[in-house]
């Protein structure tokens, strides 16, 4: 490996064995000091082993194979999705894992993986010579992203389907179609959630006949940040306004700590320090995959990088203002940081196929 090359490798493992430090030590203080969390720290471990021996298999392997055979993953995930709806365990309101005897698995989170990866590949080799093409294009891409969303929307889970979206809106953004599509979409965007905003605050009756109980219940969650109400994030801001700079705080017990809440139960046992030190390994790996969006002139590898980073900074920017109090509550864990082993087997994916481009961005 040439120093040039391990140099950029070393902007993206440096930053995420930071990441990957903190979390363990945070599941450390999860499984002694948590009741049901004794086995998180082991657990997490095993997962941040598995994830590195997929980057490393997945950087062997050449990028254009995954690219060449996206379709095949992307149905077959699709099919998982269909199938943990017979076959899947119910989770806090969700029946989106299959469990087995000693993990679980969540084919909604290796959609995001596939979804990017065949969205890529299909834009890519679309032509585009009038306006005429570009509205089919966007019709298919958003075909293809609604049929996974509909199987996810059954489950239901609310933060995958938004990263779905989050994933097409990158390409979208980064596939430089006529501005007048760009004005389009904002318009219908504008207008959905209008007509949703109509619907939940004075035709509440009609809207659950539409979405269903369930869902209407994690839309209701979701907004009830306009009012504070929400003892998740009561907690959570308890522990992040008593904490220290440095050192283990007090601090108050956090529903779903080590997964959504991750950020303020390690600012409440690390300090104010490990928050900073996260935002600071966060904005080196953002700026690093914006220079490669920037510089690729591929444009099956652009929508690829451009897919992943929409979903890796909104996932960041979510997190972190759930925590805080100011984005409402999805279930979205933060990167790299939050307990989950599916999600973190497949942003290990995603960062060896990334790694896979490296030499490729100058050509």
């Amino acid at each position: 490996m040439k120093a040039k090359e391990l140099k950029d490798k070393c902007f993206i493992i440096i930053p995420i064995l930071v990441l990957l430090i903190i979390s363990l030590i945070n599941m450390f203080f999860v499984s002694k000091t948590m009741d049901g969390y004794q086995n998180y720290l082991f657990k997490q471990a095993l997962w941040f082993g598995l994830g590195f021996l997929v980057l490393v298999i997945f950087t062997l392997l050449k990028s254009k194979i995954f690219f060449k055979y996206s379709k095949y993953l992307y149905f077959i995930n699709v099919l998982l999705l269909i199938l943990v709806l017979f076959f899947g365990t119910t989770v806090n309101g969700s029946k989106a894992w299959f469990q087995f005897p000693f993990f679980s698995f969540q084919p909604s989170e290796l959609m995001k993986f596939s979804l990017t990866l065949y969205l890529s590949n299909i834009l890519a080799g679309a032509k585009k010579n009038n306006m005429k093409d570009e509205f089919k294009i966007i019709l298919k891409a958003l075909f293809i992203t609604l049929i996974p969303s509909l199987f996810v929307f059954l489950e239901p889970d609310t933060g995958a389907i938004i990263i779905y979206f989050i994933i097409l809106l990158g390409m979208i953004l980064a596939y430089k179609i006529n501005y007048k599509w760009y004005l389009l979409l904002a318009i219908l965007l504008i207008g959905l959630v209008g007509a949703f905003g109509y619907l939940y605050y004075f035709e509440q009756d009609l809207l659950i006949d539409l979405i269903g109980t369930s869902f209407f219940y994690r839309v209701d969650r979701l907004l009830s940040f306009v009012n504070n109400d929400s003892f998740q994030l009561d907690r959570a801001l308890i522990s992040i306004g008593t904490a220290k700079f440095f050192g283990t705080s007090k601090g108050v017990y956090i529903p779903e700590a080590p997964t959504d809440f991750i950020v303020a139960y390690s600012i409440s046992k690390l300090g104010i320090f490990s928050f900073i030190i996260i935002l600071v390994s966060f904005l080196v790996l953002d700026i690093y995959f914006f220079i490669k969006l920037f510089k690729t002139k591929i444009i099956k590898h652009k929508l690829f990088i451009a897919g992943f980073l929409a979903m890796f900074i909104f996932a960041q920017i979510q997190n972190i203002g759930m925590n805080l109090g100011v984005l409402p509550i999805i279930g979205l864990p933060l990167p790299f940081v939050s307990y989950g082993g599916t999600n973190i087997i497949v942003y290990f994916m995603f960062l060896g196929i990334l790694m896979n481009l490296e030499d490729r961005f100058k050509k």
